[in-house]
């Protein structure tokens, strides 16, 4: 993280601030940050409003220890806020700065200390931590939610959150409208209700299941968001990388049959194939390996990261980590929660930035096969497609009807060679076509 969004301020100038109460709301790379205070005191300014971006490191707000002090605080800024209540010029402590940190946006520990341009800020959890006791009456509610209530006119005071530690989430202003749910978009379809065949829908099933993206009016032009910056960025970076492109087509037949059966168990597609990966990459290291600038870099985890689309644009890639040794029905658990948080903009960096490996599937869009671009820090991401019904000769030269599904693998040659694509590929369509049962043990 380079920057933050600073998306609401919670409190006004001349507010009251408790230790650890929310002070504002701040977007990150990939997710929304209720930002906490690290002292008890009042806030004196706001020295960046809402919807401005601050890099890391620049001081965004202040606080004081009285109230005081308040006046003499917002005189010192460039730009004092006027709403802010006039008390006597004080001789105590410097106000204590709000500034951007690496990895979030953190209100500095109160110390009282002189007045610096940009001083030091200490970093707090990304996802810190935000329930209705903490908010101290306010509204916890994710910004899309308040936008959303907005338009329809819902009173957010009269729901009650099913996001985490009781947040509102747009759904629940859906529900409370009457308008229908949104489904998630995600690039292999991860929630039960979206995909009803094993990893590849009808032809005609894309109409109905739009990739998640913010639109534009005709002739309009629409500035990237925050998360939209953050994969530009990264797809910028990988055009410096070596990459080659390997294929293999993987009959699916078993595989789906296994699907029927568990599904009502609440096991996804998505955690099958990622099981499956894992499993087959704890016996490929080298393709679950990544270049530095002079070395490569072994990970003691296999950590399979699945390519969401957001529903205000850009890409996510939650983490399923340890997808080798974790079991199928935890393994479809977790992905269900990871989605969620996802979409509220609620994971926590290592929840989305610790894959070793990359799965990116359209099959749900009918795609017959794509190459995908490599995540910059990964070695490899394998692009899945649809599986489709087709004729196939058999080895004794009969003709036979099989289910088959094109996969193709993006690998960063400076780690992985094409032997080792090859063989990747040849044991998970092993796993895949003869055993996959081996992944419900």
């Amino acid at each position: 993280m380079t920057e933050g969004k600073i998306v609401e301020w919670l409190k006004k100038p001349g507010d009251k601030v408790e230790r650890g109460e929310s002070v504002l709301v701040v977007e990150s790379d990939k997710a929304d940050m209720d930002v906490e205070s690290f002292n008890e005191g009042y806030l004196a300014a706001v020295l960046m409003p809402a919807g401005g971006t601050a890099p890391v490191g620049e001081t965004i707000g202040l606080i004081v220890e009285s109230e005081a002090e308040i006046a003499a605080a917002a005189a010192r800024t460039p730009a004092a806020p006027a709403a802010a209540p006039s008390a006597p010029a004080p001789a105590a402590a410097a106000p204590v700065p709000v500034a951007v940190a690496a990895g979030s946006i953190a209100a500095v520990a109160a110390a009282p200390a002189p007045m610096a341009p940009a001083p030091a800020a200490t970093g707090i959890p990304t996802a810190a931590a935000s329930s209705p006791a903490a908010a101290a009456g306010r509204i916890v509610a994710s910004p899309r939610a308040r936008k959303l209530a907005a338009q329809l006119g819902v009173a957010l005071e009269a729901l009650r959150g099913s996001g985490p530690n009781g947040r509102i989430q747009a759904e629940d202003v859906e529900k409370a409208a009457g308008q229908p749910v949104s489904l998630p978009r995600v690039a292999e379809g991860s929630a039960a209700a979206v995909v009803a065949s094993a990893h590849g829908a009808a032809p005609g099933a894309a109409a109905s299941a739009p990739i998640g993206q913010s639109f534009g009016a005709a002739g309009e032009t629409v500035a990237f968001n925050t998360l939209q910056q953050a994969v530009v960025r990264n797809m910028n970076a990988s055009l410096t990388i070596p990459c080659f492109h390997v294929g293999y087509t993987i009959s699916t037949d078993k595989l789906d049959a296994l699907y029927k059966q568990v599904k009502s168990k609440g096991v996804t597609m998505t955690a099958l194939l990622a099981k499956a990966v894992g499993v087959t990459l704890a016996r490929h290291p080298q393709v679950n390996a990544a270049a530095t600038a002079t070395a490569m870099t072994y990970p003691e985890r296999i950590n399979v990261a699945v390519a969401v689309a957001m529903e205000d644009g850009g890409l996510i890639t939650p983490v399923l980590a340890d997808a080798d040794r974790t079991d199928l029905y935890s393994l479809s658990r977790n992905w269900a929660d990871l989605v969620s948080r996802a979409r509220s903009k609620q994971l926590k960096p290592e929840e989305y930035s610790t894959g070793t490996f990359t799965l990116s599937n359209l099959g749900m869009f009918g795609v017959d096969r794509f190459d995908a671009i490599l995540p910059p820090g990964t070695g490899a991401i394998l692009a899945v497609a649809a599986s489709r019904p087709c004729v196939v000769a058999t080895k004794d030269g009969a003709i036979t009807v099989k289910r088959q599904m094109q996969v193709n693998l993006t690998a960063d040659h400076r780690v992985i060679y094409g032997t080792h694509a090859a063989a990747f590929l040849k044991d998970l369509a092993a796993l895949i076509e003869t055993n996959p049962e081996s992944l419900v043990l």
